[in-house]
């Protein structure tokens, strides 16, 4: 084929390493907003037909939102099967949390209209935050977890065995990562409530907006002075890497070094731009939101949250899951891939469809341009949420 051609196999799994950065930037900043608007229901809106605003504004393309993550899901499963591997079963107690919260959002999405009762519409309610609030908060202390390292090795059969536990999961490091996941997507889903709502709920959404972007900002800078300080620990491959042999994450030697994570950044300062607007974009969305610049924050909101995302990437990169109690075990981009056959299939069909998702997502929003009120609400009856 033309593509063998073209690409290597080193090449491949590079390319398979940005998309699924893609990927996962896609599932943060497209289901990001979903989950920011549920997380902060309770408190943006106050009666049940502010309520049923906030919760319209996202009903129509929250489905269509989730396909970021099942390709996320997809594309680690199909080419980074060693990754599947060990993070599904070693944050297999912390996914089984957000599958529950995730569960909860379609229910709440589909039951609440079902019956006038008060009562019964604040339940679902407080389902939908739930499961806005819990995803978004677990992520960002899956994201601390990687950068901190999971303990894991694998046995001389390439059995992956993981040594830690529920509670070991959520260290401090991991809850602070957890922290700017949760200010950020809160941020991004008072951007998109400025964006989509109308009257007392987009008011709200800004003043909310504005102090979880400033909050995000400040954190993601903590952040980094954390890893400066080597508190957010960090990985360096010593030995030489095999660009394109076969996947075996037994074969080399890694050690713990608390700078490792600016390594790449040193190495190509050009690369300090993307943390720098993770912090820069969102103070541009408080700006924004107290302009009231609809566009212009929601604009800055997405910056903002694919950056931050990008730079965990920069940072770890060759690195994609580091083992803190067997350091030499873990997983990097160049001995956990799938075979150079399944990448070079899985680029065919993404060079083919992912035009088509993107179109297609592109129409959607565009048919439903336009913001959601109260005058709204009351026109569709029960056929709004």
């Amino acid at each position: 084929m033309m593509i063998d051609f073209i690409f290597d196999y080193a090449t491949l799994r590079v390319i398979w390493w940005v998309l699924l950065g893609v990927l996962l930037i896609g599932f943060a900043v497209m289901d990001g907003f979903d989950m920011g608007v549920g997380a902060l229901l309770p408190f943006v809106a106050k009666t049940d037909v502010e309520r049923r605003v906030a919760i319209n504004t996202v009903g129509p393309v929250w489905e269509g939102n989730q396909v970021w993550f099942i390709l996320g899901g997809g594309a680690i499963f199909a080419a980074w099967p060693m990754l599947y591997a060990m993070s599904f079963s070693g944050f297999y107690l912390a996914m089984f949390l957000v599958l529950l919260a995730l569960i909860l959002r379609p229910v709440g999405f589909k039951y609440r209209s079902k019956r006038p009762d008060p009562a019964w519409r604040a339940h679902w309610d407080w389902a939908l935050f739930v499961g806005g609030a819990v995803p978004a908060l677990i992520f960002g202390v899956a994201v601390g977890n990687t950068l901190h390292g999971v303990p894991f090795h694998f046995t001389p059969d390439l059995r992956p065995i993981y040594e830690g536990n529920l509670f070991g999961l959520l260290n401090p490091v991991a809850l602070y990562c957890g922290l700017v996941s949760l200010s950020m997507l809160v941020m991004h889903g008072a951007a998109w409530l400025a964006f989509k709502a109308d009257g007392t709920v987009c008011e709200r959404a800004r003043s909310f907006g504005t102090r979880a972007a400033l909050v995000t900002s400040a954190l993601f800078a903590g952040g980094g002075v954390l890893v400066r300080l080597g508190l957010l620990g960090g990985y360096r491959v010593t030995s030489s890497i095999v660009w394109d042999g076969p996947s075996n994450p037994i074969g080399k030697t890694v050690v713990a070094d608390g700078a490792a994570w600016l390594a790449n950044f040193q190495a190509h300062p050009v690369l300090w731009i993307v943390p720098a607007l993770g912090i820069a974009a969102p103070l541009l969305a408080a700006l924004g939101f107290r302009a009231r610049r609809e566009v212009w924050t929601f604009l800055a909101s997405k910056l903002g949250v694919a950056m931050i995302v990008a730079t965990v990437g920069l940072a770890m990169f060759p690195i994609l899951l580091p083992s803190s109690s067997t350091p030499d075990h873990s997983l990097t981009v160049f001995d956990a891939s799938s075979s150079r056959a399944t990448l070079r299939n899985m680029l065919v069909a993404t060079v083919i469809f992912m035009p088509l998702i993107l179109a297609y997502t592109g129409w959607v929003y565009r048919v439903l341009w336009g913001k959601v009120g109260s005058n709204d609400i009351e026109r569709t009856g029960s056929s709004a949420y």
